[in-house]
């Protein structure tokens, strides 16, 4: 079951419409794992979604506005869920849509995580259009 709380000071990022939930709005802290079944890569760990409903983020090419820190972590993984060692990174903000078409241009990588720098936590993942 998630957990209640109130946004303060420190904002979290909604998963699901993937913008920060404002001040003093309610959240729901929940364990997620972004992937399709339990293997020794499937990572499960806390993200954020707002208490109240909210719309779905658009898909697009463009950055999330939740992703406002200097640097993400992005990684690489194959059809099986499978992290490739090569393409994990520390990667500035301004250049992931560059190295997320780069690492995606290996056609062994079916898709690109988006995760925080500091505690490596999931951010949103990347597909190729």
């Amino acid at each position: 079951p998630g957990e209640r709380r109130i946004a303060g000071e420190f904002r979290v990022p909604c998963r699901h419409c993937l913008r920060e939930v404002d001040a003093g709005d309610p959240y729901l802290t929940v364990a997620h794992r972004p992937f399709s079944g339990v293997q020794p890569y499937a990572e499960t760990g806390p993200i954020f979604i707002h208490a109240n409903a909210c719309d779905r983020a658009p898909e697009t090419g463009d950055l999330p506005p939740m992703l406002s820190s200097p640097a993400y972590i992005l990684r690489g993984y194959d059809s099986d869920e499978r992290m490739n060692y090569d393409t994990a990174g520390l990667v500035p903000r301004e250049q992931i849509v560059e190295r997320a078409a780069e690492i995606l241009a290996d056609p062994a990588v079916a898709f690109v995580h988006v995760r925080s720098a500091t505690a490596t936590c999931f951010q949103c993942r990347i597909e190729r259009a």
